[in-house]
């Protein structure tokens, strides 16, 4: 696969570590590291992510860059590429979805990227998601509502902010408000950032830089124990009020094509 088995190599070296500490750290067979490293065998791409984050690269440069002691990382660096995150598995093979709770959100900030913090999150599967990164995180806040303070929201990693779309919703992890789940007004632009929109309306719209942002997560999904309240009836006002709307939606139309 191109430089990865030399790039493998490197790196572990750089890092002082033999292929028994680095098999120990990612959770593999020490024999696997060797073949790694020696071309004979290819990484999943599950575990590319694994290595990726390790040692605070992109999937592409792992595989594609020769990296040596010349190499630049930063040469390359850009606010639209997410780097890719830390993950745990299941006895499997199967990624988790990480719990990130309200408590553990600060920590979050520092941890985000280190698979030993990463390890010891919570830790649960969801059959009905297809194959992707997914992490939950417990919100806070009136913010969002109808969602309530406390509801956990699974998101699916983006790996590029370029993916993020108008109206959706997303959590995101940002350095200076931490843990946030907002609707995102605009597409990222790298010189403009990102437009958050809260569903509640009392709160006012604010614009957070590229600088600011450290992840994306897609919500997929959301676990509460806060059932929606049942539709009311409709009364006799209410029906005299939909008919007049009716009415008048009708006469509109009727002027218009005159």
């Amino acid at each position: 696969m191109r430089n990865i088995s030399s790039n493998l190599r490197y790196l572990r070296r750089s890092k002082g570590l033999t292929q028994q500490q680095f098999a120990d750290l990612m959770e593999i067979k020490r024999s696997l590291v060797g073949a790694y490293e020696e071309d004979r065998a290819e990484p999943r791409y599950d575990l590319l992510k694994k290595f990726a984050s390790f040692y605070e690269l992109s999937i592409d440069d792992l595989i594609n860059e020769k990296i040596n002691e010349k190499w630049k990382p930063a040469d390359r660096a850009s606010a639209s590429n997410i780097r890719v995150l830390s993950i745990s598995v299941d006895s499997n093979d199967k990624e988790n979805i990480e719990l990130v709770p309200i408590k553990a959100s600060a920590g979050y900030l520092n941890g985000y990227a280190d698979p030993e913090f990463i390890s010891e999150l919570p830790k649960f599967n969801l059959p009905m998601l297809k194959q992707g990164t997914y992490r939950a995180f417990e919100i806070k806040g009136d913010s969002m509502l109808p969602l309530q303070s406390g509801t956990i929201v699974i998101g699916e990693y983006l790996e590029s902010w370029a993916d993020v779309k108008q109206g959706e919703t997303y959590v995101f992890i940002t350095k200076s408000d931490g843990v946030v789940y907002k609707r995102a007004g605009n597409r990222f632009k790298e010189n403009k950032g990102i437009k958050l929109i809260s569903d509640n309306v009392i709160y006012e719209p604010y614009t957070i830089s590229a600088e600011d942002i450290l992840e994306i997560w897609k919500a997929k999904a959301y676990i509460s124990t806060v059932f929606p309240e049942p539709t009311p009836e409709p009364t006799m006002e209410s029906l005299t009020s939909m008919m007049a709307q009716m009415q008048k939606s009708i006469t509109q139309l009727q002027q218009g094509k005159n």
